[in-house]
């Protein structure tokens, strides 16, 4: 091949946006030198590596906007030590298929028992299956409300928040919402019902909502929208922090967790 010849090739796979075959141009044509595939699977070589590093830079991408506090997966999550939790249904889940449905997946449990952890590592699968996904925490997003709602601009920052097709809410219930955050969080709901995922994780079972929200009947407006097309997963077990603690011997079996 002339070098004349070469830069165009090159050009013209920049121009058709095949830009990871324009960069690996060299090793891609020696390859085909020394196993001499047919034209058709050295076009399905070229197609299928184009498509993988244009994946490849969706995820990342995906991961990035989405805010992820730290680097979680399914396959580093101890399913031995929670047994309660249905890893079938946490599997399933995983293919993304809940947030083409616009189910909701409520997650309940002590604090350290995994949740934050399975609820990152479900969100980036999600990504990884070609949706959009932002996490925050409960306490960051009341008071992202509550600030574009002093400021006149509470419509456009619901419209942010009702955006990406999943949307991941930490911990919600380690503190208790002034009545005013409950109503942002319940117009926040409403907006996304049927139309689009989210994720809560909490310590708090739905009984008790009533109290996290200051309002019986607000609770369970929130809840009646939430629960409807929606997953449970109950975490009964051990935290994983105080389990590395009482591997340090800092305290017997005999100890209750705290809260």
């Amino acid at each position: 091949m002339s070098d004349l010849v070469h830069a165009r090739v090159v050009d013209n796979l920049t121009r058709v946006y095949l830009g990871n075959v324009a960069k690996r141009l060299d090793a891609v044509l020696a390859e085909a030198a020394r196993n001499e595939p047919s034209y058709l699977d050295f076009l399905d070589r070229l197609l299928t590596d184009e498509l993988d590093a244009k994946r490849g830079k969706r995820v990342a991408m995906g991961i990035q906007i989405a805010h992820f506090p730290v680097v979680r997966t399914l396959d580093e999550f101890d399913f031995k030590f929670q047994p309660s939790i249905d890893q079938k249904l946490v599997r399933e889940l995983a293919t993304g298929r809940f947030v083409r449905s616009a189910e909701n997946i409520l997650m309940v449990g002590d604090p350290g028992v995994g949740k934050t952890h399975l609820a990152i590592a479900l969100g980036r699968a999600v990504v990884e299956s070609g949706a959009t996904v932002l996490f925050t925490s409960a306490t960051a997003l009341l008071a992202a409300l509550a600030k574009a709602e002093t400021e006149g601009q509470l419509t456009e920052k619901l419209a942010v928040f009702a955006k990406p097709k999943l949307l991941v809410v930490d911990e919600l219930g380690y503190l208790p919402f002034e009545k005013r955050s409950a109503h942002l969080f319940f117009q926040l709901v409403a907006k996304r019902y049927e139309k689009g995922s989210m994720l809560v994780t909490t310590n708090q079972r739905v009984a008790q909502w009533g109290s996290v929200f200051g309002d019986d009947v607000l609770a369970a407006a929130i809840l009646d929208r939430f629960l409807h097309h929606s997953h449970a997963i109950v975490i009964q077990g051990e935290s994983y922090r105080l389990k590395q603690k009482r591997k340090a011997g800092l305290f017997g079996k005999s100890q209750t967790q705290p809260e």
